[in-house]
């Protein structure tokens, strides 16, 4: 086993992992984080991304030793600290943009990241930032809504450009 320490939606959480395991089978059994999803375990399906330093990646694919000591953003992480929903997450309830929920959170996630580097997007650029984020219930049309309706919301608030889970850094431990 390997301590390691990762800031997870603006806390530190030390945990001690085998250094093969995932950082989604780290965020799910050891720090009980169920929001992300396990769908494919491949890297296809999406519904397992979280932000790395901001950056949104397959946690299926990444070795949870790998996120030692970086900016980890799960779905439950991108609500304020007061509860209220990310401008991405209370669109998707607006525009009806889920059905089972299954592929929700890993959506979400990858759309904030996207909204974070083109605050302004067309809809084929929306569309092509969800590429790698698969839904079997809505054909999509109502996620792509719900993502250029935040895109909106976070320009109209001054947000445009808002990294998630850049809210606060990990401070140097000894």
């Amino acid at each position: 086993m390997q301590p390691i320490c990762l800031y997870v939606n603006g806390e530190p959480r030390d945990v001690n992992v085998d250094p093969t395991s995932s950082l989604l089978s780290v965020l799910r059994d050891d720090l009980k984080l169920r929001g992300t999803k396990e769908g494919c375990g491949t890297g296809y399906c999406g519904a397992c991304t979280v932000l790395v330093d901001g950056k949104a990646v397959n946690s299926c694919l990444y070795f949870a030793v790998d996120a030692d000591r970086r900016a980890l953003t799960t779905v439950e992480g991108l609500a304020s600290r007061d509860g209220a929903l990310h401008p991405v997450q209370s669109s998707f309830v607006e525009h009806s943009a889920l059905q089972c929920g299954f592929c929700t959170p890993g959506m979400i996630v990858s759309a904030a990241a996207f909204l974070s580097e083109n605050p302004d997007p067309t809809q084929e650029q929306t569309r092509a930032a969800l590429a790698g984020n698969l839904c079997r219930c809505t054909g999509y049309q109502s996620i792509v809504a719900a993502v250029m309706a935040a895109a909106r919301r976070l320009r109209d608030e001054g947000r445009a450009g808002e990294i998630p889970g850049r809210r606060a850094h990990i401070a140097s431990r000894a």
